[in-house]
């Protein structure tokens, strides 16, 4: 089951202007005809979570079975490689931060994590955690306290919010929330721009966001949206990408009509 509050990186007690909010900004950065960050199916998969949180009753239904799902995440290293030589030791390093944001950021009051929850996330013995936990500790990314609980800084926030977009594993088990990746719904060869922290939006932030909604495609409000809103995702998404790849076919002929004249 896809986490659309992870996705679109909101609480799950977001009121209904935020999701609002949040699903236009993101939009104008997924959208298939944004020649810098678009990307179709990632696009696809925020229309469907807008689709259910937007409304009230599917939002209810959807909430039930969230909550429904097992708590126990599946291990990290069920997907994610943490063994090799070089490779591996990045990835233990982005899986901490990874955990850490997701506390930080869920439970803001409370953003420690014991290394002992660290491990299970992971998957990983304690043992070989050693050098990458020193080695962001001395890099300001996180703090450890006597009793082996780790909380991520600031330096660490900026960190995975900035290179998100730039490390397809971070992306990945951010957007599964750090617990069971899933990577039949989140591509990790093409990963968009990271979406903006909808509860707490700095104020040029915010300023970004509304100049972005003046540009947004015509596509994603038009008349058979407001129509129908909760039209069905897939043939939407289907109607833009065709409408897209037919581009050029309208502009050969066109080409043509001005030859011709």
């Amino acid at each position: 089951m896809i986490d659309y509050y992870e996705f679109l990186q909101i609480s799950p007690n977001a009121d209904a202007d935020t999701i609002h909010r949040v699903y236009r900004f993101l939009a104008t950065r997924l959208h298939p005809d944004n020649p810098e960050s678009g990307d179709a199916e990632m696009f696809c998969l925020l229309k469907a979570a807008y689709d259910v949180l937007s409304h009230s009753e599917r939002r209810a239904e959807y909430d039930a079975k969230r909550r429904a799902q097992p708590s126990e995440p599946i291990p990290l290293s069920t997907s994610i490689d943490f063994m090799d030589n070089l490779e591996g030791e990045l990835n233990r390093r982005l899986a901490v931060l990874a955990v850490l944001y997701h506390r930080r950021r869920t439970n803001p009051h409370m953003p420690a994590v014991p290394l002992a929850e660290i491990e299970t996330r992971m998957g990983f013995p304690r043992d070989y955690l050693d050098f990458t936990t020193w080695y962001l500790v001395k890099k300001g990314y996180v703090t450890r306290a006597d009793n082996a609980e780790f909380t991520l800084t600031a330096e660490g926030v900026d960190f995975v919010e900035t290179q998100r977009a730039n490390l397809p594993v971070l992306h990945k088990m951010l957007t599964s929330g750090s617990g069971s990746p899933t990577p039949e719904t989140v591509r990790s060869t093409h990963t968009p721009a990271a979406p903006p922290q909808a509860i707490l939006l700095p104020a040029d932030m915010q300023r970004a966001a509304d100049r972005a909604l003046d540009k947004l495609p015509d596509e994603i409000d038009s008349d058979e949206t407001a129509a129908d809103p909760h039209a069905d995702a897939a043939t939407l998404c289907v109607d833009t990408i065709d409408r897209r790849a037919n581009a050029p076919d309208r502009r050969s002929r066109s080409r043509g009509r001005r030859a011709d004249d």
